[in-house]
């Protein structure tokens, strides 16, 4: 079921106020990327910021400065697709960016908020079911939700500290070896990052988000300067090479599959990429 979130005259609330926020941080971040001689204009006087401003924005997107500057400003104003179309295409943004910004500016049907509840027990079992494929079902957060025995042997061996958070992004942000076993670690964990920014569209304002970014980004400089980039990912195909303590480098094509039932769940499974993977897969288990 598809709702529209209404609007009234009332007071906004806080979730509105944060959510305008968040829109006008990510116009700004895109906005910074780009320059005048991008679009065949004069650079100009040196500038203090880097990026156009706001009004050469405007003039390229064919929008008034002054609705411009209250959307940047985070104000509480009327926007229509047409418009927000024009300010994408202007700024440059790629499909999951332009989706990030109608979610934040909520110009698009959302999703109905669902109550936060046990994993139902068929999904339970359908990723247990994958073994000896290792999976995992997590949320917008990458909240680990239900994993299978090929997965959790798999990374079994994975800290060097116990693991209180069970949360995919956190276990390589906070994992100090974790650089020494997943050889692309800088590549995917800005692309985590970016997943979780394109989820917290839908939930700017709430209080466990809320918590939850502010403890990782004081936890993890890295963390805090990869958010602070606003950049947005779609899911897409990630192949991944982890070291294993026993089977030695192993490379998987990770695929993340919808679950219906579960609107803010995916399920990820680890297929070999190669021979030697899937030759040495067998020997990632503990029993």
């Amino acid at each position: 079921m598809v709702t529209y979130e209404s609007r009234t005259a009332a007071a906004p609330n806080r979730q509105g106020v944060r959510r305008r926020e968040e829109l006008g941080n990510f116009l700004k971040a895109r906005r910074a990327r780009l320059a005048p001689e991008d679009f065949g204009m004069p650079g100009g006087p040196r500038r203090r910021t880097p990026g156009l401003r706001r009004e050469e924005v405007a003039l390229l997107a064919g929008v008034g400065v002054t609705w411009y500057t209250w959307l940047e400003q985070g104000r509480e104003i009327n926007v229509s697709t047409q418009v927000l179309d024009a300010v994408a295409t202007t700024l440059r943004l790629d499909r999951a960016e332009r989706w990030h910004m109608y979610r934040l500016a909520e110009a698009m049907p959302l999703l109905a908020a669902t109550a936060r509840g046990p994993v139902p027990a068929e999904i339970s079992e359908i990723v247990c079911s994958l073994d000896p494929l290792p999976a995992t079902l997590t949320n917008g957060r990458f909240d680990v939700l239900v994993s299978n025995a090929a997965w959790e042997d798999l990374f079994w061996d994975w800290h060097s500290l116990p693991c209180v958070h069970k949360n995919t992004l956190w276990c390589c942000v906070t994992e100090p070896t974790a650089r020494e076993k997943f050889p692309q670690y800088e590549a995917e964990v800005r692309y985590l990052v970016a997943r979780v920014r394109a989820a917290y569209a839908r939930h700017v304002g709430d209080p466990d988000w809320e918590e939850d970014i502010r403890r990782l980004s004081a936890m993890s400089r890295e963390f805090a300067d990869l958010w602070a980039r606003h950049e947005v990912a779609e899911p897409e195909p990630r192949v991944r090479t982890f070291i294993h303590q026993t089977a030695g480098p192993l490379t998987f094509t990770a695929t993340e599959l919808a679950v219906p039932v579960m609107p803010d769940a995916r399920l990820t499974v680890y297929t070999p990429a190669d021979e030697p993977t899937r030759a040495g897969l067998p020997r990632t288990r503990r029993s």
